[in-house]
């Protein structure tokens, strides 16, 4: 029996946020359950943790999850995976120790699309700037019992292919701080704010600027300095190139609308 971090991919449509709850189709229900139809042991033995939490809706390309499995060929493991799995993707691997703790990792990228109406790139920039360092994000966040203060390490704005992409990364994050720090750099971007306001909202004065869409917001990656994720080749060849045909077809569709 060994212990693996595995970099997991979901879109967020159709599962009530990564964390089990009873009665609800999660990320953490199916891996689960794929888990324990490959590995034949029992959820107790497999010991299943996640990085990191994400809401209903919300997407990951790198999320991560840790458990114990008797299959050391990492190849075999995540082909098979796969194999079984509907709608989370096993893309790399990496063996750890038994005392790994997920949640610790080092940094957290985050991606957040926006339609691009008229947005001022360069204030959005500014705005995004005044998140960049320590701050008490207490009006940037639902309040959940935590620390509101921590350090954003970067944020950064630009225009690609008509939309408009915010990246954000930190060692970690409060619950819809992403989406509410999106919502108030798209409102300054937009001209529906001014960059005082967000400077008084750092301050702790109350004022709200929204939530950006869940279904555009995408945890790109979860990283561990000095851990080596092993990716084999090929395994979504066949389906990457069914689904980007399926988006085409859609796109020709509306466009002809």
């Amino acid at each position: 029996m060994i212990r693996v971090a595995v970099k997991i991919a979901y879109l967020g449509e159709g599962f009530y946020g990564s964390q089990m709850q009873p009665g609800a189709r999660t990320v953490e229900g199916e891996a689960l359950s794929a888990l324990m139809r490959i590995c034949r042991i029992s959820e107790d033995e497999l010991d299943l943790r996640l990085a990191s939490r994400t809401d209903r809706g919300v997407n990951a390309l790198g999320n991560v999850a840790v458990f114990n499995t008797p299959l050391e060929d990492p190849t075999i493991l995540l082909k098979a995976l796969n194999a079984v799995s509907r709608d989370v993707f096993y893309r790399s691997i990496a063996e750890v120790g038994e005392d790994f703790n997920p949640r610790h990792a080092d940094r957290r990228l985050y991606r957040q699309i926006l339609q691009e109406d008229c947005f001022d790139v360069d204030a959005a920039n500014r705005c995004a700037a005044l998140f960049e360092g320590e701050h008490d994000f207490v009006r940037f966040c639902k309040a959940d019992g935590k620390s509101t203060v921590l350090t954003m390490n970067s944020v950064n704005v630009w225009k690609e292919n008509g939309l408009i992409v915010i990246d954000f990364e930190a060692g970690y994050y409060l619950w819809n701080m992403v989406r509410r720090m999106s919502a108030a750099i798209a409102a300054v971007g937009r001209g529906d704010a001014e960059l005082s306001d967000v400077e008084r909202a750092l301050s702790g004065e109350s004022i709200g600027f929204g939530l950006a869409r869940a279904d555009a917001l995408t945890l790109r990656d979860v990283v561990y300095d000095g851990l080596d994720f092993i990716e084999p080749e090929g395994l979504f060849d066949d389906r990457v190139r069914e689904e980007l045909f399926r988006d085409g077809l859609r796109r020709s569709f509306f466009a002809s609308l």
